[in-house]
Order: C-alpha cells, then sequence, then structure tokens
C-alpha cells in the first residue's frame, strides 16, 4: 500500500509542541488508566506517594538545593504540562523501570517500553505483507520473518504482530504534519504454522524532540536526545500476555546510550544482505501463557 505523498517534506515542520499535544491527546483517547487502579487500597496509593516524595525530599536534603534551583523546577515542571510533554518524558526516562519490573516473571521473550507514538487498529496485512508506505519511502527495503510461539514451543495460530516505527526523518505517522494516516503502520496475522512475513524499510537513528521542555532539561543537563534505530512491535495471542517491544539494529552508535534505556540484547535483530540491495532478517516471539 502506498500514497503519492513525498517523504521528507512537510514532515520537517513538525515540533515538540505539536508532537507531545498529539502524545497526550491519543494517550488520554486510548488508555483507561483509573480504570485498572480503580480499587487499589489507600494504603497502597499512601505507600507509593511517600516513597516517591520521600526519594525528592532526600535529594533537596542531600544536594543542598537552593530557592532558586527549586523555583526553576517548578517552572520546567508546570511548562512541561503546557507542552503537553508528560507523555514523553514518562516514556523516555521512565517507563523502562516500569516494564522491567513488570515482565520480570517471563519465560518468553523479552520486551522494552511502548514509547509514546504507538496508535491502536493499524491495517490488517495478513500473515505476509508489505507495511503502508509512501511512493519512494527512505530506507533500505527489509524483509522480516519469523514464527509467533508459545512458551511450549507450539505454534500461535491468529496471533496479532502489530508493528509501527519512524520515517527516515523520526517521524512518526499521525503525531507529524504531512505524513499519511497509517504511514509504516500494519497489522499482520500469522497463519495456523504461526509464521509471518512483513516487508517494510529500515529505520533510522532520530532525536526526541527538542524544542519543547524535554529538550531544555537535555540541554542544561548536557545529555544527548539520540534513540538508535528500532522497530515498535506489539504481538498478542488469546491465552497469552501482551509481548511489547523494540527490535534494535547492530552497530548503531546510541545501542549502549539510548536517552531512553530501552535496549537489551536479546532484542538485537542480525540482519543479513539479501543480494538485491535489501536486507532480511529472521525474528520470532515466545509468548507466556497468562497466569491463572
Amino acid at each position: 500500500m502506498t500514497t503519492d505523498q513525498t517523504p521528507g517534506a512537510a514532515e520537517t515542520l513538525a515540533t515538540a509542541a505539536a508532537s507531545g499535544s498529539a502524545a497526550t491527546e491519543r494517550f488520554e483517547t486510548d488508555k483507561s488508566p483509573y480504570d485498572a487502579v480503580k480499587d487499589t487500597s489507600p494504603e497502597r496509593v499512601d505507600l507509593l506517594a511517600r516513597s516517591v516524595l520521600d526519594a525528592v525530599h532526600q535529594t533537596i536534603r542531600t544536594h543542598k538545593v537552593t530557592y532558586a534551583e527549586y523555583n526553576a523546577l517548578k517552572a520546567w515542571l508546570i511548562q512541561v504540562g503546557k507542552d503537553g510533554e508528560w507523555p514523553l518524558f514518562l516514556d523516555v526516562w521512565v517507563e523502562h523501570v516500569v516494564e522491567e519490573v513488570a515482565t520480570e516473571h517471563r519465560e518468553g521473550s523479552k520486551g522494552t517500553i511502548e514509547g509514546p507514538y504507538y496508535v491502536p487498529d493499524a491495517p490488517e496485512q495478513g500473515a505476509t505483507g508489505t507495511i503502508p508506505m509512501r511512493e519512494g519511502e527512505q530506507g533500505t527495503a527489509l524483509t522480516w520473518t519469523g514464527t509467533v510461539t508459545s512458551t511450549d514451543g507450539s505454534p500461535l495460530a491468529g496471533a496479532k504482530v502489530e508493528l509501527w516505527h519512524a520515517d527516515a526523518d523520526g517521524f512518526y505517522s499521525q503525531f507529524a504534519p504531512g505524513i499519511p494516516e497509517w504511514n509504516l503502520r500494519g497489522t499482520f496475522t500469522v497463519g495456523d504454522d504461526g509464521a509471518f512475513e512483513i516487508h517494510t524499510v529500515q529505520p533510522a537513528p532520530y532525536q526526541i524532540p527538542t524544542d519543547g521542555s524535554c529538550g531544555k532539561l537535555i540541554s542544561a543537563a548536557g545529555w544527548h536526545a539520540w534513540r538508535p534505530a528500532h522497530l515498535h512491535v506489539k504481538v498478542s495471542a488469546p491465552g497469552h500476555e501482551l509481548l511489547t517491544a523494540q527490535l534494535y539494529f547492530p552497530g548503531d552508535e546510541h545501542n549502549d546510550d539510548d536517552i531512553a534505556s530501552a535496549v537489551k540484547p536479546e532484542l538485537m535483530l542480525d540482519p543479513k544482505p539479501a543480494g538485491d540491495g535489501t536486507v532480511a532478517v529472521d525474528y520470532g516471539f515466545v509468548l507466556d501463557p497468562v497466569r491463572a
């Protein structure tokens, strides 16, 4: 599936504020965070809230935070909200630890953070298909094969692999202007043998948006804003735990210092030249059955 919109043009007008606002709106539309914790006891809320506040208080005492620094922090926190960048901030600097704790029991494939740019219900492409993209989409053509199985080795017929990734300029459809709605987003449903074959393009490394509040923190702290090239996936099957992951490419200079701390050795691909200028990778998924 292609469109005639040219890559690398209007999407360069994307801003952190626009992306942040879109991420916030999408989160509020797609998530029901309060429903999942509506039965949380006051004791649990008290424990977590006090632990966070105690850590803040200890930081202030240990490092002798001044009123000027405190007021700068207050102003920055207010601006993060105005910029709509809380999803970006939390997903980049906090989510990787939440994911680590939430999935430490799993025996199957490793996962990592979702990030702020997931959109559900991407177009169905079957067990073998090409992700929606524009004519002339930049990037080396990539053929990805694999299977989805359970921890006992049995194929999971009908499992879904949702794939999304940035374009060659580092922008995601639905979060930057000038990009077709479902560009580089697709859902692939495996056959009875659990196998899939996906045709896409290899993404490029990119910087997270730096013209908003998160960028100000990065600049003030002397950090870099780079994420290594990666493919996002969600893999699901009835009776099994949802796997959210990102897959990485060897040799990327930011695999070892990813701003989001999301790279794991188990998520590294092994691309091979296919002889026609394209690249092939074989990488499958093992899903854990839902615990009783």
